[in-house]
């Protein structure tokens, strides 16, 4: 029963007390025969009817408050709705692990001083000592500032969107743990790229790197080559294959090949 249909039936209600009670007062003037002796009874029916007068009055406006407060408690639903589907839209598309900053893994680990360097390019690398060579290729010199390796996830609709044969088994959270460990070789490569050539051991990697990072297809961007896979998240193995064909196919990486290497571009998605 809607709220109009309430109103009319209070009316309909008091209507019929109204009605009933004018029955009551002459059947009490038909009982008595004098209106003197009637008297009390009808002071008695008349009290009886301003008490119930008086709680009909008070249900009315009790239902008036009601009715005002609909409006209002619509909007709040409503805005709860709302919020409850950018939440439900957050957590699905939220990946299960968060890196607090990315990892820089060693490239030797026979090298112990590398390690040590490497901890030092996180902080940032400053301006040369005095009479300290700088790098032969400036345009490659870390900048104050330079931005990290990106980590662009994939939400839960983009591989949904897959067909089912190239999704397979994988999971959201397998293919954004890819998606931290490739950022991972990005950065690490970066760092060695732009360390001053003094303060780096392994000096063939290095140079390759940086000859890749000067290739027209890879200048300017985050990179990584195949070697660089190495977990562990991320390996060389069907599944590893897998979340690469996929990541290619959702934007997130691009592939060519420079000299013997195959080198992995980071691609902003479209």
């Amino acid at each position: 029963m809607d709220l109009k249909q309430a109103g009319s039936s209070l009316d309909s209600l008091i209507s019929s007390f109204n009605t009933r009670i004018i029955e009551l007062q002459e059947l009490v003037i038909g009982r008595n025969m004098y209106a003197a002796t009637s008297i009390a009874d009808l002071s008695a029916v008349d009290t009886a009817v301003k008490a119930m007068e008086f709680q009909m009055e008070s249900i009315k406006n009790r239902l008036r408050e009601e009715t005002e407060a609909i409006p209002k408690a619509k909007k709040l639903i409503d805005m709860s709705l709302r919020q409850q589907k950018k939440l439900q839209h957050m957590f699905a598309h939220m990946p299960s692990r968060l890196p607090e900053s990315v990892r820089v893994p060693n490239k030797n680990p026979n090298t112990n001083s590398l390690m040590q360097e490497t901890s030092s390019y996180n902080a940032g690398i400053g301006a040369l000592k005095l009479g300290e060579e700088p790098s032969a290729q400036p345009k490659l010199q870390e900048k104050k500032g330079r931005a990290s390796a990106p980590l662009w996830y994939v939400t839960a609709d983009e591989l949904d969107s897959l067909s089912s044969y190239m999704r397979g088994r994988l999971t959201l959270d397998k293919v954004n743990a890819a998606i931290n460990d490739m950022a991972a070789y990005a950065e690490t490569n970066a760092q060695l790229i732009s360390a001053p050539k003094k303060k780096v051991l392994i000096l063939p990697l290095f140079f390759e790197l940086r000859d890749i990072a000067m290739t027209e297809a890879v200048k300017g961007k985050h990179f990584f080559v195949e070697t660089d896979i190495k977990g562990p998240a991320l390996k060389l193995d069907n599944t590893g294959k897998a979340i690469l064909t996929v990541l290619r196919h959702l934007g997130r990486i691009n592939e060519t090949r420079i000299g013997h290497q195959r080198v992995i571009i980071l691609a902003k998605p479209q």
